[in-house]
């Protein structure tokens, strides 16, 4: 008699999220791995609710039989209070973008920061990494914040149009990184921080669709500079392309939504999935093959 394959029942809570690529990442990998695997879309624009129904709808879930959960913007910090266990770095960050359920607990998880880690570690090896200039504070940028800091950066320069957001962000991870020393920088003062780093991040909407632009004068991009981009629609951002061309090492924003998803899909299955068979599908999905490598 056949074993029949393990089956796991995964949402998305979020809005607009309708184009997200995060379902046939998981899906696809699954079906390789054997698995049965159906992943909805729980999008609170299309349902009509607020931010504020975030707990409602993953106590909801738990009760019909999800496994587990992906949170996406606008929902990472409500999602919290739905939660009967939180992971170390959801203590630290605030923010949760995955929930497990299990034994009838929801636990938190937050996989966006291992996310950037493991794109900065396979895609920067090498690179130095002493000083990084981050342009964004939100909650991307907090997450890339705390993997560049746990990765070893040991000084770290923050610049966000909310000064407000850059000092929350420095007042969470400070106690937890005493060795370093994080800046908080005005706008006005990236270009003179971008002379003195090794790297910098992007962790602002400037350069995805219907944000054109770039974060950073392109006249800035220059070797040995290395450049990172959140962004990963479109993968060769305005950022990427320009760095590229000017010759510095670039780390595209799909790799952080790709390990993001790799490292969900591990702490959901308990497999560990084949990295660049889920880029492969996140770059055909973005019809976008010929554009990154």
């Amino acid at each position: 008699m056949t074993t029949p394959a393990p089956s796991y029942l995964v949402g998305l809570i979020g809005a607009g999220i309708g184009s997200s690529v995060t379902p046939a990442l998981h899906e696809s990998e699954a079906d390789a791995a054997g698995l049965r695997y159906l992943y909805r879309t729980i999008d609170i624009d299309v349902l009509g609710y607020g931010v504020d129904a975030t707990v409602e709808l993953i106590r909801r879930a738990g009760d019909l039989g999800y496994d587990a959960l992906n949170i996406t913007h606008p929902c990472k910090l409500a999602a919290i209070d739905a939660l009967d266990e939180v992971s170390p770095d959801v203590a630290l960050l605030g923010s949760v973008n995955t929930v497990l359920f299990r034994d009838g607990r929801a636990i938190g998880h937050n996989t966006d920061h291992s996310g950037f880690a493991r794109g900065l570690r396979d895609g920067l090896a090498g690179r130095p990494r002493d000083a990084v200039l981050l342009v964004g504070a939100g909650g991307a940028g907090a997450a890339i914040a705390y993997a560049l800091l746990s990765a070893g950066v040991r000084r770290l320069e923050i610049a966000d149009a909310a000064p407000t957001r850059t000092g929350a962000v420095m007042r969470a991870l400070a106690p937890a990184f005493p060795d370093a020393e994080l800046r908080a920088l005005a706008l006005d003062e990236v270009a003179d921080a971008a002379a003195r780093v090794d790297g910098l991040v992007n962790a602002t909407p400037v350069g995805m669709v219907g944000h054109d632009g770039i974060p950073v004068d392109a006249a800035l991009l220059r070797p040995p500079l290395w450049v990172a981009d959140a962004v990963y629609r479109p993968v060769r951002t305005q950022l990427i392309a320009a760095a590229d061309d000017a010759g510095c090492a670039v780390l595209d924003g799909g790799r952080m939504v790709v390990n993001q998803a790799a490292d969900t899909f591990r702490l959901i299955t308990g497999i560990e999935p084949d990295r660049e068979r889920m880029r492969a599908v996140f770059l055909d999905r973005l019809g976008a093959a010929t554009l990154a490598g």
